[in-house]
C-alpha cells in the first residue's frame, strides 16, 4: 500500500501529538519513498518495524538473539533509542542503493600529493557522497605553495585553490533534498596553515566544507609562552625539504580573530585525539587517524566509517522536573548493552549494503576504467568496515536530562551527573562489546597487549577491574565505540533537546503574518510595508512537560514579561545556550570526554559582542581540559 506525501505528514502529526516541524522532517527525510512520490511508511510506527524486523533477521544469525518486539519497543516513539540519519533512513530500504554509514574518511596510501591524487581523492569524495555520506580528508600531505613541482607550472600552487576544489565538488551534490557534507583539515606544522585557516574569509569561498586545524600539544605550549615554532614538509619527515620558523602566539592570536568573527577555523587537539584514541593502537595496521567527518566527533582512518545511535537520556529520568526526580541507572545499562548489541548488528547490515552497492557498480554499464575507481572505494571500506566493526553509540538530550533532574546547566553539580551518567554508559557498552566477543569473535586485528598504554582502556580499567579481565579474555568486537554527535533532526523527532547541548531557549516568541480575510486573529505588530503580524508563543516540548507538572497553563498569548517570569521558575533559568556560564560549559564537555572514546561534537554559542580574549580563554580552556576539539 501507498501514501502520498501529506497522508503521511497528517498521520505522523497525530503520532507527534500535533508537532508539526517533527512530522515534516519525518515525512521528508526517513519515510520509506520511492523516487516517484510513493510513500510505504503512513507514521515512525511502520519505519521502527522496518528498523526491528531487519535487526532481528542479523540478530538470529548469533546467540541469545534479541527478538523483533523487544526492538521495536527500545525504539518506539523515539523514547529510549534512536538510529540517526543513514541509519534510520536506510535500514530495510530496498529502493535506493545508498550506505547506512553517516560519515567516513578517506586518503590514499603513500599520501600522493601529485594531480592524479587529488583528482582521485575527489572522485571519492563525490562517490561517498552519492550514497548519503558525510566525509572528511587531510590535506597536510600537499606540498606547500611556492614548492618546486615537475610540471610546466614550475611551482606548487599549495593548499588553498584544492579547498576550493573539494567544496565546489560538495555543492554540486545532492543527497534527496540536502547538499554533501565535508570536512577539510590540515595540521598546523603545515607551512600552508596559515593560508588553510584564512581561506574561508573571504566572503563566498570555499562554502562547501568545514574546515579545522589539527593542533599539537607544541604549538599550543609555545603560544602561550611566546615561543617560535617550526613548520615543515613533510610534517612528518626526519629531513624536511622546506621549514620555517613562526610566532606561535602571532598565528594562535589569527586562529582566534577568525573564529571570533566567522566561527571557523575548528580547532583539533590532535595530540589528545591521538593519545586517547583506542584505534591508533592499531596505526600500523591500517588504523592511523588522519582526519574527522564533517561534525567532528568521529575521528578516522582512511577508508574506515560509523553508524550513529543516539540514546535519549531525558527518558531515565523517573518522576522528571519534581523533587522525586531520579535517574534509572538500572534501565539506562541494559539500554546501553542493546545499543551497542544493535550497533553490531547494523554493521551486518551495512556490510550488505556495500554488497549491494559493488554488485550494482559491477553490473553498471560503463567500462572497467570508468567504474575502477568507486569500485574499488567500497571494496576499501569493506575491508576497513569489518577488520575495526567501529560503531557510534552516543546521546542526545542532555539538557533535558539535566533540567528534569533538578539540576541547572554548566554548574558543578550538574557536570558531575553528566559525567557519572557517560562513565557508565562507557562501561556498560564496552562490557556488551565483550560480551560480543564472547559470542560472535573480537574485532579481527583486537590484541590487549597494544592498548595496555591508553589513556581510555586504562580508565575502564581502574573503573571496573572485572570488565577488563573479560576483555583479556574474550577479546572486544568493536574498535571504538562511543561518541556524542550533533543531533538535529534526532532531537527533533525526539522532541528534546540536542546531543549533550542545553536547550537553545525553553521558551520564544514567534510571528505569523496575517491575512486581510483571516478571521479571530489578532494583530500584535505592523512591520514597515504594512503587513501585519499576530505573535504566538513557541515552547520547548519538555518545557511543556515542566509546565504541566507544576500547574502552568500553556498558552499561546503571554507577553514577554509573563514568559521571564515563568523560565525564571523552571529549572531551564540561566541554562540556555545563550546564558550558560561558557568556560564551564567547556569543562564540562572536558570531563565527559574523559569517557567517550571518540570525540563530542559541541558549539559554544557566542553573542556578537564577544571578546577576542573571551574565545582565546575558551579554546585554552578547551585544550587544558581534555578537549579533543572546539568550535
Amino acid at each position: 500500500m501507498t501514501y502520498t506525501y501529506n497522508e503521511a505528514f497528517e498521520a505522523s502529526k497525530k503520532y507527534f501529538e500535533g508537532d508539526e516541524l517533527a512530522a515534516r522532517v519525518w515525512a521528508t527525510k526517513y519515510a520509506l519513498k520511492d523516487s516517484q512520490g510513493n510513500y510505504f511508511e503512513l507514521t515512525p510506527d511502520d519505519m521502527h518495524r522496518r528498523i526491528a524486523r531487519e535487526i532481528a533477521r542479523i540478530e538470529r544469525k548469533y546467540k541469545n538473539p534479541m527478538d523483533e518486539q523487544l526492538l521495536f519497543d527500545l525504539m518506539n516513539h523515539f523514547r529510549y533509542l534512536v538510529p540517526q540519519g543513514s541509519p534510520m533512513a536506510g535500514i530495510g530500504n530496498n529502493l535506493q542503493v545508498g550506505s547506512l554509514s553517516n560519515c567516513f574518511v578517506i586518503g590514499l596510501k603513500g599520501e600522493p600529493d601529485s594531480y592524479g591524487g587529488i583528482i582521485k581523492i575527489d572522485e571519492e569524495q563525490v562517490q561517498l557522497m552519492k550514497r548519503r555520506g558525510g566525509v572528511g580528508h587531510d590535506l597536510s600531505h600537499l606540498r606547500p605553495k611556492g614548492a618546486e613541482v615537475k610540471n610546466s607550472a614550475l611551482t606548487s600552487t599549495g593548499l588553498v585553490p584544492f579547498m576550493e576544489r573539494y567544496s565546489n565538488s560538495t555543492r554540486e551534490v545532492a543527497q534527496d533534498g540536502r547538499r554533501g557534507a565535508l570536512m577539510l583539515t590540515v595540521s598546523v606544522k603545515h607551512p600552508d596553515s596559515e593560508a588553510f585557516v584564512d581561506a574561508k574569509m573571504t566572503e563566498g569561498k570555499i562554502t562547501g566544507a568545514n574546515v579545522s586545524l589539527k593542533i599539537d600539544d607544541a604549538f599550543m605550549q609555545a603560544a602561550i609562552e611566546g615561543k617560535e615554532y617550526t613548520q615543515q614538509y613533510p610534517i612528518h619527515a626526519e629531513k624536511p625539504k622546506y621549514t620555517q620558523n613562526i610566532d606561535a602566539t602571532t598565528f594562535w592570536n589569527k586562529i582566534i580573530h577568525n573564529a571570533w568573527q566567522s566561527a571557523e577555523p575548528g580547532v583539533l587537539f590532535w595530540d589528545t585525539i591521538i593519545r586517547e584514541s583506542l584505534p591508533d593502537c592499531y596505526a600500523d595496521l591500517g588504523f592511523k587517524t588522519v582526519s574527522t567527518n564533517p561534525c567532528g566527533e568521529i575521528p578516522l582512518c582512511p577508508y574506515d566509517s560509523c553508524r550513529l545511535l543516539a540514546i535519549n537520556l531525558y527518558s531515565y529520568v523517573e518522576n522528571p522536573f519534581t523533587p522525586n526526580a531520579k535517574f534509572n541507572f538500572s534501565k539506562f545499562k541494559e539500554h546501553v548493552m542493546y545499543a551497542q548489541r544493535m550497533m553490531d548488528d547494523i554493521i551486518d547490515l551495512e556490510m550488505e549494503k556495500i554488497e549491494t552497492i559493488i554488485a550494482k557498480i559491477e553490473a553498471d554499464p560503463e567500462t572497467d576504467e570508468v567504474k575502477a575507481t568507486e569500485l574499488n572505494l567500497w571494496k576499501k571500506i569493506k575491508d576497513k568496515t569489518s577488520q575495526g566493526r567501529r560503531t557510534g553509540v552516543g546521546t542526545t538530550a542532555e539538557g533535558d536530562m539535566i533540567a528534569a533532574m533538578g539540576l541547572t546547566y554548566g554548574t558543578e553539580e550538574a557536570t558531575k551527573f553528566s559525567v557519572e551518567v557517560h562513565k557508565t554508559l562507557a562501561l556498560a557498552a564496552y562490557r556488551s562489546s565483550v560480551m560480543l566477543a564472547s559470542e560472535r569473535g573480537a574485532f579481527p586485528v583486537f590484541d590487549y597487549k597494544r592498548e595496555v598504554n591508553n589513556p581510555f582502556m586504562n580508565r575502564l580499567k581502574e573503573a571496573d577491574s572485572e570488565l577488563y579481565d573479560l576483555m583479556v579474555k574474550y577479546g572486544r568486537r568493536n574498535i571504538a565505540c562511543l561518541t556524542i554527535a550533533p543531533t538535529g533532526t534526532t532531537s527533533i523527532l525526539t522532541q528534546t533537546t540536542s546531543g549533550i547541548e542545553p536547550v537553545f531557549l525553553p521558551v520564544y516568541k514567534r510571528r505569523r503574518k496575517v491575512n486581510a480575510n483571516d478571521k479571530e486573529v489578532r494583530v500584535d505588530f505592523v512591520d514597515e510595508s504594512g503587513d501585519a503580524f499576530e505573535e504566538y508563543v513557541v515552547y520547548h516540548p519538555k518545557f511543556i512537560t515542566w509546565m504541566n507538572i507544576n500547574g502552568i497553563e500553556v498558552k499561546d498569548n503571554y507577553t514577554q514579561e509573563q514568559i521571564d517570569e515563568i523560565v525564571a521558575k523552571s529549572p531551564y533559568y540561566k541554562a540556555t545556550s545563550n546564558d550558560v556560564d561558557w568556560l564551564n560549559k567547556v569543562k564540562m564537555q572536558g570531563a565527559v570526554q574523559k569517557w567517550v572514546d571518540h570525540s563530542i561534537s559541541v558549539t559554544i554559542n557566542l553573542p556578537n559582542d564577544v571578546s577576542e580574549d573571551m574565545v582565546n580563554k575558551l579554546y585554552v580552556e578547551a585544550w587544558k581540559s581534555g578537549c579533543k576539539g572546539c568550535t
